[in-house]
C-alpha cells in the first residue's frame, strides 16, 4: 500500500537538518505542474465535502475541529495556501487568525493567551497564519526572551497541544521550507509588481541575513515540538503549485481519518415532508 502524503512529508524524529530537506522536492506529486494542479481541484471537492460534515457535526454538538498551523519565512506561501487550499471549502466553516508582532497589551498576557482565544470552535476548519510559534523563532533569533525562558517555552507549546488535541482539536502544524534563492526570487518579483510592492518591507532584507539563524530555529522547533498528537509536516515550497497541493491533500486525508457523518434528524422526515405539502390544501 502506497504511503500517505502525511507519512512521506512527516519531519523526521530525533536531530532536524533543513539542509538535508529539499525544498524544490515534489514527492509523491500526481504528476507535472497541470496535472497536479488538476488533482488539487479533486481534492478540494472532497475537502470541502467533508469539511461540511466536520460543520455539521459541530453544530449539533459535536466537540472535534481542526487547526492547520502554517508557519515559513517570509514569501513561503502562507497566504498563497489561504487563498487556493482553504478557498475551496465554505468560508463559513473557517476561521483565520494572523499572529503579527504582539501588542502592548498582549505582552502584558502570558505568550499563549492571544493563542488561546484564537482556537477554533467545534466543526471549524482554523488557519494560523504564523503561530504561537514565533515566540520561539523570531524570539530566539532576534534574543526578544532569554535563552531559558525559550527553552521553557518548548514543553509549554507541547502541553498546550496536548490540551487542545483533548478537547477535540486535531492538529496539522506545516513548515513552508523554502530555499534562500526562491525567497530572493520572490521578494524581488513584489518590487517589480507595483501591485504587490506594499507586501514589501525594506527590513525583509535586514532578516535575510539572518537566514542561518532563522533555519536553525526552526530546525529547532521542529524538533522539540514534533509530537505524535501535534506533528510537524516539511511541505517543500519552493514549487508553489506543489506546495498548494501538498497541503491541501494532508488536510484531506486529516479529515478522511476523522470521519465526520452529517447528524441524524431529531425529526421525523416524512412528518415534516406531509406538513410541507399539506400547506396548500389548507389555504
Amino acid at each position: 500500500m502506497a504511503a500517505s502524503l502525511r507519512e512521506l512529508l512527516r519531519a523526521p524524529t530525533g536531530p532536524v537538518s533543513l539542509t538535508d530537506l529539499d525544498p524544490r522536492g515534489k514527492p509523491h506529486a500526481p504528476g507535472d505542474k497541470d496535472a497536479t494542479r488538476a488533482a488539487m481541484v479533486a481534492d478540494g471537492e472532497q475537502l470541502a465535502t467533508l469539511q461540511e460534515r466536520l460543520y455539521a457535526e459541530g453544530f449539533r454538538g459535536g466537540r472535534r475541529r481542526v487547526l492547520l498551523v502554517l508557519q515559513g519565512m517570509d514569501t513561503s506561501g502562507k497566504g498563497g495556501v489561504i487563498r487556493h487550499v482553504v478557498g475551496a471549502v465554505n468560508p463559513q466553516g473557517v476561521s483565520i487568525a494572523g499572529f503579527k508582532k504582539p501588542t502592548e497589551a498582549e505582552l502584558r498576557h502570558h505568550f499563549l493567551w492571544r493563542v488561546r482565544r484564537q482556537v477554533p470552535e467545534p466543526g471549524m476548519l482554523g488557519v494560523f497564519d504564523r503561530s504561537h510559534y514565533e515566540d520561539v523563532l523570531i524570539g530566539r533569533v532576534r534574543a526578544l526572551a532569554a535563552p531559558e525562558v525559550i527553552e521553557k517555552r518548548y514543553a509549554e507549546i507541547n502541553r498546550f497541544e496536548q490540551q487542545q488535541t483533548d478537547a477535540g482539536v486535531t492538529i496539522v502544524k506545516c513548515f513552508l521550507h523554502i530555499s534562500h534563492w526562491e525567497q530572493k526570487e520572490r521578494l524581488l518579483a513584489r518590487l517589480d509588481d507595483h501591485a504587490k510592492q506594499w507586501k514589501f518591507e525594506p527590513g525583509d532584507i535586514d532578516e535575510r541575513a539572518l537566514w542561518p539563524e532563522y533555519q536553525r530555529a526552526y530546525e529547532t522547533a521542529v524538533e522539540r515540538t514534533n509530537t505524535d498528537v501535534a506533528p510537524w509536516y516539511v511541505i517543500p515550497s519552493d514549487r508553489k503549485w506543489y506546495r498548494n497541493w501538498a497541503i491541501g491533500r494532508i488536510l484531506r486525508e486529516t479529515l478522511e481519518d476523522l470521519d465526520p457523518r452529517l447528524p441524524e434528524p431529531t425529526y421525523d422526515v416524512e412528518e415534516q415532508r406531509l406538513r410541507l405539502l399539506d400547506e396548500g390544501n389548507s389555504h
